[in-house]
Order: structure tokens, then C-alpha cells, then sequence
């Protein structure tokens, strides 16, 4: 039960050698599902919020303008891993003729619903607009995201926000920061499953971020997941003993907000023997940010 330190000290030698960069988790507080477009995707309300817990991603840059994956990934070949092809994407962006070596350090669960997969593309592009010296906008950047995946966008702007359409179009918010436990059922739920699953309520009224803020949301994801999980299900229900319990995005993971670190690492403390969790503080500023104010 460890709370992984997204801001890890490491240098960025002149030499290009390795350098760290964290890929937080995020946690959607709400997620509102309110209509489905003509091409099969889905107009959501939500809001998402970063936690200080990350998976750590190193870059050596390469003059011979190759991309590797040096780490593995069970299940997903590198050519289909989004940190491979955010880095291939800025190349052919920007007409970049150098490369890099790229070796993941996974914390965040795969189908988790903590953003692992788009945090990684997003620090990817930030790290190497960075060490390749293409000094694209934050915007450029982003708008390049929005083609690997609907949340990367968020990552790549590094502010808490309330979001909307298909979730690119964000507003930042400044919300309170608790201390999180999120639970990790051993299970990996599939984002096309939930959102191609016909009893998912895909006509939630519109609400604005008053409403939000006046405790007005749910996961609609979540009956879904609860019928066909029976693990998520029981974390839900247990840790709702404790604090109102609510699922992430459409993954596995469950989480409950707490006043204070001691209270989450109480309640983390009684878990049942072979459940997985951490305690996380939340986060308005990525700690990707701060990694690269320290540039």
C-alpha cells in the first residue's frame, strides 16, 4: 500500500540520456452519458481530477530517428502501444528526425479506468516536445492527443476540468483535493464493452458545474459494470461502508474521498486479505506540470 511520488527527481543531461517524467492517474468524479452521435460515439458530461500517483516514463533520446518500447506490455504489441505511436505522430507532425528509446515503469492497471494508457501518450508528447526541442503549444500539442484518444487532450493540459462532447472539450475547475483509496478489483473492463452495452443510459439531462458542485452526478457505467463484475460490485459496496464509493471512467476502480491522508490509510488498513488499493491525494495541477517546470 504505497503512494507512488509522481514527481521523482531525475535529471535531463544535455547528452540526451534517461530522464523520468510521471503519467498521473485521473479520476472522473461524475460521468454523464447524455446523447450518441451519428458515428457511434458518445457526448458525455464529466470531470476529471488528477491524482499523485503514476506510472514513470523514461526517454533516451536517438539520432537515428527510431522509435522503441523497451519495456513490455503484456497483450499489447508495441506498434499498438500509444506511447510508441504518440511519439511516431509528433515525427510526422513536425518532420522530426530524431527518435527515442522508451521504457515504462506501469503502476496504473490496464482497464482501470484511471487513464493509464492516455496519461503515457500524453507525457510522451510533452516529454518530447521537450528533449526533441520542437517547442509546440500547449494547444498543438493537445489538438495532436485528441487523435490517439478522447482523455489524452486533459493529460496533455494538465488541469482539473469539467469536460464535454465526446470529452475534448475542457474548462478548468478548481476543486477540492481530498485524499483518495481507490481500489483495484483484479478485474480489466473493456471501454467498448460498457459503452456498446445496451442497458447503458446514454439520455442523462444536461447539468452545469454548479449543479456538480452542489453534489448533483453518477456513473452511468456503473450498473453496467456492477452486473457483469461481481468483484467491482464488492469493492463498491465495501468501501461504500466507509465513505460514498464511486467507480472511475468506465474501468474497474473504485474510490472514496477522505478529509485527511490518516483517514484513507485507516480505512486502507482493514482492507481484505489479497484486495489491492492505494491512497492518493488528488491533484488540480498534473504532477506532469510540475515535472516540467523544473526544465
Amino acid at each position: 500500500m504505497n503512494t507512488a511520488s509522481a514527481t521523482r527527481n531525475s535529471k535531463l543531461g544535455t547528452d540526451g540520456s534517461a530522464v523520468s517524467w510521471p503519467a498521473p492517474a485521473k479520476l472522473n468524479l461524475f460521468l454523464h452519458i447524455t446523447d450518441r452521435r451519428a458515428d457511434g460515439f458518445h457526448l458525455l458530461q464529466t470531470v476529471f481530477q488528477f491524482l499523485d500517483y503514476a506510472d514513470d516514463l523514461y526517454f533516451t533520446v536517438r539520432t537515428d530517428g527510431a522509435v522503441r518500447r523497451l519495456s513490455e506490455l503484456p497483450g499489447v504489441a508495441a506498434e499498438a502501444d500509444l506511447v510508441v505511436r504518440a511519439a511516431r505522430l509528433l515525427q510526422a507532425e513536425t518532420g522530426c528526425r530524431l527518435g527515442a528509446d522508451i521504457r515504462v515503469e506501469k503502476r496504473l492497471p490496464m482497464g482501470g479506468g484511471l487513464g493509464g494508457g492516455s496519461s503515457d501518450a500524453a507525457t510522451t508528447l510533452v516529454a518530447l516536445n521537450v528533449l526533441w526541442q520542437l517547442r509546440l503549444p500547449v494547444e498543438r500539442l493537445a489538438a495532436l492527443g485528441l487523435a490517439l484518444g478522447a482523455d489524452v487532450p486533459v493529460f496533455v493540459r494538465g488541469q482539473a476540468a469539467w469536460a464535454e462532447g465526446v470529452g475534448e472539450r475542457l474548462e478548468p475547475v478548481d476543486l477540492p483535493e481530498p485524499w483518495y483509496l481507490v481500489l483495484v478489483p483484479p478485474v480489466n473492463v473493456s471501454t467498448a464493452a460498457v459503452f456498446g452495452a445496451p442497458e447503458l443510459t446514454r439520455d442523462c439531462p444536461p447539468i452545469t458545474i454548479r449543479d456538480f458542485l452542489a453534489g448533483i452526478g453518477s456513473n452511468v457505467c456503473e450498473p453496467v459494470v456492477r452486473a457483469r463484475f461481481p468483484a467491482v460490485a464488492e469493492a463498491l459496496d465495501w468501501l461504500g461502508h466507509f465513505a460514498p464509493a464511486r467507480m472511475t471512467g468506465t474501468g474497474c476502480c473504485v474510490f472514496a474521498a477522505f478529509a485527511a491522508e490518516s483517514e484513507a490509510r485507516q480505512v486502507a488498513a482493514q482492507l481484505p486479505a489479497g484486495w489491492h488499493g492505494f491512497v492518493a491525494q488528488g491533484r488540480n495541477r498534473s504532477p506532469l506540470l510540475g515535472r516540467l517546470a523544473r526544465q
